[in-house]
């Protein structure tokens, strides 16, 4: 009975001494990735600044390279060209690091922003108590800050046991990763996890789903003509728009995660002219490909009933990100973080349903043979605000103790 004790004790103890190694590195690693979080928000990159974007990615790129990666920035040459994007794409950054084992590991993160150039002189890097504010600070320069310290702590562990860990950060999330949106597909079919370091919202929770994004553009065509004095003559496009959005206005099925929501309108040119042009834009969102080609449908549909004949009306719809459904392989790495974070005294909170955001994490999960996590990132708030972005400092280290320990758990078979 004794010997039994002696080595179920031995076991706990040499299975502690390593968590203990990763949560005394994750310590140490705090302070550098503030470091190069305040270095990656000190250059400012909107997803159409290509001098920005190509600059951020050099930094990135240097410092994966310093870590021993095989390191590649990419130009895209497979652009999926929706309504809004520009003639140019900004670049992608690909790190390989190779292992003595044969897991194959992804982690993404995004290096663009919505900010306008000239921005960040209004919301600079400033830390105030638990919180570090800064343009781009929340979504997503933390994701790359994340990835990179936790490649950095796996390199001070000494630990090379995974097979292959791919870090890919693109420069075009923020309107819908048209250049980039193929190989994320493309590299996370080959892997046997994926990792999305977008932030973990206020209180850090796991993302198993997310949303679809889709657009709609309504278009209509009538006849100008003198407001005052021959109205009649004319064909007002404004009022078939509005008739068109009112027949429209219940196509959502909230309970069902599908909405639709007409959000931009133009029409007119002249307060004495009949308009003869208008338009509209509406966001979509949904938990199924089927429910967006449902929504088309109904749209062309709605648009053959029309309160002015005379007038032309066209409909497109375009997806612009598919919906990322949890699988069971993302199940259980997710339960594998709950018993984790539980380690250090805290819960892990994890999402199996979509609640309306969609992400890159949605493209590797299009045919990915294993799990695709998201929210991997430090709990923040504010994103897309132009002074209220934020990160909690204190989330650093389980971050990267989570990290760490999953790509060491999935490396040795720990965690299937």
């Amino acid at each position: 009975m004794i010997a039994l004790l002696t080595l179920a004790l031995a076991a706990a103890v040499a299975h502690a001494a390593p968590v203990a190694d990763v949560h005394a590195q994750a310590e140490q690693e705090r302070k550098p990735l503030l470091d190069t979080l305040r270095d990656l928000v000190q250059i400012e990159s909107g997803s159409k600044d290509i001098e920005g974007l190509s600059q951020i990615a050099d930094r990135i790129a240097g410092q994966l390279t310093q870590l021993g990666g095989a390191v590649e920035v990419l130009q895209p040459s497979d652009v999926y060209r929706l309504d809004d994007t520009p003639e140019k794409v900004g670049p992608a950054v690909q790190a390989v690091f190779k292992g003595t084992g044969s897991m194959k590991i992804m982690l993404i993160a995004h290096m663009d922003t919505v900010y306008l150039k000239g921005m960040l002189k209004d919301q600079p890097l400033r830390v105030d108590a638990d919180k570090a504010y800064g343009l781009g600070i929340a979504d997503d320069k933390q994701g790359i800050a994340t990835i990179i310290h936790t490649v950095a702590l796996l390199q001070k562990l000494n630990f090379r046991e995974y097979g292959e860990l791919t870090v890919l950060i693109n420069g075009d999330e923020e309107i819908s990763s048209p250049g980039w949106r193929s190989t994320i597909t493309r590299v996370a079919a080959e892997q046997d996890a994926v990792f999305s370091f977008e932030g973990g919202g206020t209180d850090g929770t796991l993302r198993l789903a997310t949303s679809g994004i889709g657009s709609a553009y309504l278009a209509v065509k009538g006849k100008a003509s003198h407001a005052g004095a021959r109205p009649e003559d004319g064909v007002n496009a404004l009022y078939e728009l509005s008739h068109q959005l009112l027949q429209m206005k219940d196509l959502s099925r909230p309970e069902q995660g599908l909405k639709l929501n007409w959000t931009v309108a133009k029409a007119g040119t002249n307060r004495n002219v009949i308009p003869a042009e208008a338009t509209a834009q509406a966001d979509a969102r949904a938990l199924k490909v089927a429910d967006f080609d449902g929504i088309e449908t109904a749209l062309q549909d709605k648009i053959k009933t029309r309160l002015l004949p005379d007038s032309k009306v066209e409909v497109k719809f375009e997806l612009r990100r598919p919906p990322l459904e949890a699988n069971d392989a993302s199940r259980r790495v997710a339960a594998h973080g709950k018993t984790i974070y539980q380690e250090l005294g805290m819960s892990l909170n994890v999402a199996e349903k979509a609640t309306g955001g969609g992400t890159d994490a949605a493209f590797a999960g299009l045919k990915a043979k294993g799990a695709v996590v998201e929210g991997m990132g430090l709990s923040s708030y504010g994103a897309h605000s132009n002074d209220a972005e934020y990160v909690k400092i204190d989330t650093i280290v389980p971050r990267l103790y989570l990290a760490t320990r999953l790509i060491m758990d999935l490396s040795t078979g720990k965690l299937k």
